[in-house]
């Protein structure tokens, strides 16, 4: 069901349509647990290294399509504030052909480069062919990673977050059951994964488009040439937010040196604190995307009080679940990591870790509410810089000098210090940036 979020109870908006974003980033959650546990099951450990290696690479490309994605929030929603029924349907074009053409061109390339980018990747030696094969297949059905992406992205912008789950769940659904089918029963082996990955992605997308044009859920037009000022707005916007997820990917993995340099204990208890963190955070980053959208469709309808007003709310209320949550991750700590593994020092630090980064989740959650309102006006290279300093000027230095002043504890201090200061300068760019002047597009009025 599409809102229309002009009017209306801000609060009760808020909740229920972030919700149901929360559930299908669970469920996104799911897909990867279930494919790797069947590949680990019935494949062995070389084989899960081999797809772990080519997610890397998948994971990058996601990344990218989630910042592309935002554009499309933005603009979208913003379309549709204004009731602009025909630059709706212009910019749905508009993002059809680049979002293709930008797929056809990464399959192609992808495909024959797979083996040389696992080899820059140093793979080892023994797990390339796997990996290579994995990695093939999955850029034959990029199109289909765009589209079931894509879709569920337009819906959103729409005021609709309860359709995308029917779509992601069939996916879900058919990834499990089709796993040991292609492995196990046909004997394709690593590649058997794949198939049945794109193959659930592509009947997921092919329904998706199926149901929203037959419930007519979405304005799609016959596709033609998009105009130069669409594609540029698209571009604009689109290429700095794709860039964010990449600096965000890249952050990370600078991370992980510091955390690689304790030893194995540390590197083990960190990567199943991060499974947890992946789940945690769920609500603030569902919270983000329902802002963005809630809010580009009151900068749409010129409506700026109530931007400011779901901005307040969204902060609130990212306080109130996160403050909730914490809570019960310092109790529930060493429960949760025991979870995923057993040795007592990684036990112990991971357990460290949570209790300390916990306290600082609701100023995480503060800068996904922040940058989702500032992305929603289209300030996508704005939200790059203050990525940036989050991670390479912040992040990254505060956990390194933290380590060394008191050591592998100083990881957590670090990250949590970063929080902080990141949802300080956020508001302040909230507060007194020009954000709210950005207009899209040389033709918008």
């Amino acid at each position: 069901m599409k809102q229309d979020f002009t009017s209306g109870s801000i609060m009760k908006q808020m909740w229920t349509f972030s919700l149901p974003i929360m559930l299908t980033n669970l469920l996104q959650i799911s897909y990867q647990f279930i494919d790797s546990l069947w590949v680990g099951n019935l494949l062995g450990a070389n084989a899960l290294g081999a797809i772990a290696v080519s997610s890397t690479v998948i994971f990058t490309i996601l990344s990218f399509i989630i910042g592309i994605n935002n554009a499309t929030l933005t603009i979208l929603s913003q379309q549709k504030g204004k009731q602009n029924e025909t630059g709706l349907k212009n910019y749905l074009n508009a993002f059809v052909v680049v979002l293709t053409a930008l797929s056809v061109f990464l399959g192609i390339a992808g495909y024959f480069l797979s083996e040389q980018i696992l080899i820059w990747m140093a793979t080892p030696a023994t797990m390339i062919p796997d990996a290579t094969d994995y990695l093939q297949i999955n850029f034959i059905g990029i199109l289909f990673l765009f589209g079931y992406n894509f879709i569920s992205t337009v819906l959103r912008a729409l005021g609709d977050s309860k359709t995308p789950i029917r779509y992601v769940m069939i996916a879900v659904v058919l990834n499990a059951l089709l796993d040991p089918l292609f492995i196990y029963v046909f004997e394709l082996g690593i590649a058997g994964a794949a198939y049945a990955t794109i193959l659930s992605q592509g009947i997921s997308f092919l329904y998706g488009v199926w149901d929203t044009l037959r419930r007519k859920l979405v304005p799609f037009i016959k596709p033609k040439l998009p105009s130069g000022d669409e594609v540029a707005t698209i571009m604009k916007l689109g290429l700095p937010s794709g860039l964010q997820m990449t600096v965000i990917s890249a952050g990370v993995m600078a991370i992980m040196s510091v955390v690689n340099s304790f030893g194995n204990d540390v590197v083990a208890g960190f990567g199943a604190a991060q499974r947890l963190d992946s789940l945690i955070m769920l609500p603030a980053m569902a919270l983000g995307t329902a802002v963005n959208s809630m809010a580009g469709q009151n900068i749409g309808a010129n409506q700026w009080k109530r931007v400011h007003d779901i901005a307040k709310y969204g902060v609130i209320f990212n306080l109130m679940i996160m403050i909730l949550i914490s809570t019960v991750v310092v109790l529930l700590a060493e429960w949760g990591i025991r979870l995923f593994i057993g040795e007592k020092e990684a036990v112990q630090f991971g357990t460290d870790y949570l209790i300390v980064i916990a306290f600082f989740y609701p100023f995480l959650g503060i800068n996904f509410i922040l940058n989702g309102i500032v992305r929603a006006a289209g300030a996508m290279f704005q939200v790059l810089i203050l990525n940036v300093i989050s991670f390479w000027i912040l992040r990254y230095p505060l956990s390194y000098l933290c380590s060394i002043w008191l050591g592998e504890r100083g990881i957590a201090v670090g990250m949590g210090l970063s929080f902080v200061i990141s949802s300080v300068i956020a508001f302040g760019y909230y507060k007194y940036g020009k954000w709210n002047k950005i207009k899209l597009g040389t033709n918008e009025k």
